[in-house]
């Protein structure tokens, strides 16, 4: 891939993405695939004012070896620097960028059991710092290939050829063109107008049907909003979470979901495929779930805590769109995420609730925003979905009709 193009997605992610603020920490969290391209990111920061910029390395097989050798006590137990380094996070509030890259079914045969029990020994620590700071940072999550996913996207390929594959359909899908600061202002435009639309009709609830068998009605906090595209954090400085997107999305009112739904894609979820899924729900919460592989998987995701059985998002994704006519299945949720629309296991967002700047988090929660330790998206959206809005008013309105925008 050309080294120019590349610059301008490197670019875009640190302009766009985050928008670093002059004498601004950035943090990069990255896997080992793509060095130059996180050298770009790095000098993009810099060049955008950054104080400093951090990279954090990651690699999935240290990981494996932490948890095949490491106690859950060990695994779970958080270091008193650890928790000044959170703090220090709080009182300096870094842009996180977030570089996905790693094999989809990297962590496979890992011991979920242990991870699981260690990840819930350090979650009620570390969760008040994470709620210190929701809201008030400014993050992106893009990616770049790495050579086993972009196998596993384009199998039968030589790896040279697959990566190049990969890196074109990841620079297409996010709009990366010859100015793709402007593709991506109008691309916010019109996101930002079918979100004004949305909230203008006052949604109470959505009913989801499609061929496949899904059948499920969602309710919403009455003073719910539709966001998408830019977001604009407490500090005033506007960024885009997700490159890309496409998604209008709105957190539901936890204890309000009713019925069954089938997901059409498959989730990678730490490192391991869930595929041909289906969960039903009674009064807001998973109680029933079946997948043709990672079942048990599935049912430890559902059970990490309490909320992690209740829905957090509902998003709206048409199938025409950029990812979705790219016929690409790229088995990682960033992107399966765009083509289609989806649901959300787990944590809310506050910021989908009208006047959330003036609402303390625990405000937003007793108006029904979930609480969790996870946020899953899996897909649901295909061409024979239909979506229809029960409003405040009592009429109903179509949103979706086989799996395109109904207005």
């Amino acid at each position: 891939m050309k080294k120019t193009i590349l610059r301008e997605y490197a670019r875009l992610i640190v302009r766009c993405g985050v928008n670093v603020q002059k004498g601004q920490d950035v943090i990069v969290y990255a896997d080992l695939d793509q060095p130059e391209f996180v050298k770009m990111v790095v000098e993009e920061a810099y060049k955008a004012k950054a104080r400093k910029v951090t990279v954090e390395w990651n690699y999935p097989e240290l990981q494996k070896l932490h948890v095949r050798y490491q106690s859950v006590k060990t695994l779970g137990t958080v270091e008193p620097w650890q928790e000044a380094r959170q703090e220090h996070f709080c009182q300096t509030l870094p842009a996180r960028i977030h570089l996905e890259s790693a094999d989809p079914d990297g962590l496979k045969g890992i011991n979920m059991e242990k991870v699981t029990k260690a990840r819930q020994m350090s979650y009620p620590i570390l969760k008040p710092y994470l709620d210190r700071r929701e809201n008030r940072d400014q993050w992106c999550i893009a990616a770049v290939p790495g050579e086993a996913w972009a196998k596993k996207v384009f199998p039968g390929m030589r790896t040279s050829t697959a990566v190049e594959k990969l890196w074109e359909a990841i620079l297409f899908t996010s709009r990366v063109t010859e100015d793709p600061i402007q593709a991506w202002e109008e691309h916010n435009a019109d996101l930002a107008k079918r979100c004004e639309y949305l909230n203008s009709l006052k949604i109470r609830s959505l009913h989801y049907t499609a061929a496949n068998g899904t059948d499920l009605t969602v309710g919403m906090m009455d003073a719910g909003r539709w966001c998408g595209g830019r977001d604009k954090s407490l500090q005033g400085i506007a960024f885009n979470a997700n490159i890309p997107t496409e998604e209008c999305f709105i957190s539901p009112k936890k204890g309000m979901a009713e019925g069954i739904v089938y997901a059409t894609k498959p989730l990678s979820y730490r490192g391991q495929l869930i595929e041909d899924f289906s969960i039903r729900f009674e009064n807001g919460k998973a109680v029933e779930v079946h997948a043709r592989t990672g079942e048990e998987l599935l049912k430890s995701m559902i059970s990490m805590d309490e909320g992690a059985a209740y829905l957090g998002e509902c998003a709206l994704v048409p199938q025409k769109s950029p990812i979705s006519e790219s016929g690409i299945l790229f088995y990682n949720t960033l992107f399966d995420e765009n083509a289609a629309c989806h649901l959300a296991l787990g944590v809310g967002y506050a910021d989908t609730i009208e006047g959330y700047q003036n609402m303390t988090l625990e405000e937003c929660r007793s108006m029904g925003l979930n609480d969790s330790m996870i946020h899953e998206d899996f897909m649901i959206g295909c061409d024979s979905m239909n979506i229809d809005a029960v409003c405040a008013d009592g009429r109903m309105v179509a949103i979706f009709r086989n799996g395109n925008w109904a207005f």
